[in-house]
Order: structure tokens, then sequence, then C-alpha cells
């Protein structure tokens, strides 16, 4: 480790989670902790960890879908911190793609050489299918990773099949949280100034959108009568 190295704790074991803090801030860590995942995966692309702490037994979302949902856009390292002992559990997520497995409680000082041999091995780099550039061409909400240099939709833990307009559409949408889009500038941003169509076609494949997509505890696909569409997050 080195001054400033950027790790992110996700773990809803505060005891386990403040010691943990406080031991990489006096060796000149930064620190960001989430008591669950869906948190950790909005801040993610915007603060960009350069190693992750996640725990497996997670309230709401598992750290099992938010190790698979961080995969999609990144190879960050990903150390499990778990009371989990089953085996099983540990091939799956280390297949899944986290780089290391500790059991709790775990010794400061064997956790510190762990990451220190993580990072050693590893330089955060997205997957070698997205540019270096990812920031502005992915997007991932809880249950929900869109993707639009590989053209991929992950929802409920899955890949669905979406056309090219559609996932565009989509992504346009949810890449500008909260903001109404008209129908007509859904059709410049998505189909181009050029395009003939009328504002129909928006809604066309805003229905076939939402009948592969539905609406989230925490996020949903809105319409706004006379207006448009946003992609909303709810409070």
């Amino acid at each position: 480790m080195t001054a400033g190295t950027k790790i992110m704790i996700i773990d809803d074991d505060v005891a386990q989670v403040k010691h943990t803090s406080a031991y990489l801030k006096e060796r000149s860590c930064e620190t960001r902790v989430f008591l669950e995942g869906e948190s950790a995966l909005r801040e993610f692309p915007l603060w960009k960890p350069d190693l992750i702490l996640l725990d497996l037994g997670l309230p709401g979302m598992d750290g099992f879908s938010i190790c698979r949902q961080i995969r999609l856009v990144s190879n960050v390292p990903i150390i499990i911190l778990s009371s989990n002992t089953n085996v099983r559990d540990k091939v799956r997520i280390l297949d899944l793609g986290a780089d290391d497995y500790l059991t709790k409680p775990c010794d400061p000082e064997e956790l510190s050489a762990r990451i220190r041999a993580v990072l050693r091995r590893f330089s955060v780099s997205p997957i070698s299918s997205v540019p270096s550039d990812t920031s502005s061409q992915w997007v991932s909400y809880p249950d929900l990773t869109i993707n639009q240099t590989s053209y991929t939709v992950l929802y409920d833990g899955a890949e669905i099949s979406m056309p090219p307009k559609e996932l565009e559409l989509l992504y346009c949408l949810a890449s500008s949280p909260n903001r109404v889009f008209t129908r007509e500038q859904l059709l410049d941003r998505v189909w181009g100034y050029d395009y003939e169509g009328d504002a129909r076609t928006v809604d066309v494949h805003m229905k076939r959108i939402r009948k592969k997509i539905k609406d989230h505890e925490t996020w949903s696909l809105s319409t706004v009568w006379g207006v448009g569409y946003k992609f909303e997050l709810k409070s």
C-alpha cells in the first residue's frame, strides 16, 4: 500500500468496519465505507477505488451480485472479508472474479499483507472489452448495469437481449438520472439529427424496454406526461 491508496469497504459489520477503516487510515489510505451494496455501486464509478473489501452477507444485494456487477466493468482488485466458511461459497465468489478471501475476524497485519500482495499483482483497469474511458460508457444501479461499449445489459443478475437502439435509449436516460428528456431530445441523442421518423418511435422503444425491465424499488423508468421520459431515482 502507498499513501493515498483508495479502498472501498462494503460491509454491514459496523464494529469490524470501524476497526478496519481506522487501521487503514493509520497507514495513509483513503477509505469509504458502505453498509449495503446499492449505494456502493452508485459511488464506484465516481470514486474509482484502487481496491474493494467486500462482505458476502449484506442486506439487500449480496456480495455475489456486487462482485458480478463490478466485474462487468472493471478489474479492480476485490478481497472478500466474510464470516462465511462454506467452501462452495468461497469457490463461487472466486470464480466470479474475487482476488482473495479472508475469514472474519481477521488479523489486521494479515489483511495489510494481502492487500499489498493483491495490489502488486494487479493494476486497476477496465475489462478488456471496455476502453479506459468507460466513465461515460456504462452506468450501474441496483440490479441493473448498462454497458454501451460492449452493448450488454445485466438485469436482476442475468444478461438480457436488447437491440442497439433500445439499449442506447435506456443508457441515455440512465446516464442522466432524474433528468426529464423530451421525445425530440431523445430522438436527436439516440437516432441523430437527420432521423426522419417521429416521436412515436421513442414511445414504441420505451414500451419494448419496459417489457424487459420492471421498475425497481430504488429506480424506475418514468413517463412525464406531456413532456417525455426520465430515469428516476427514488428517495
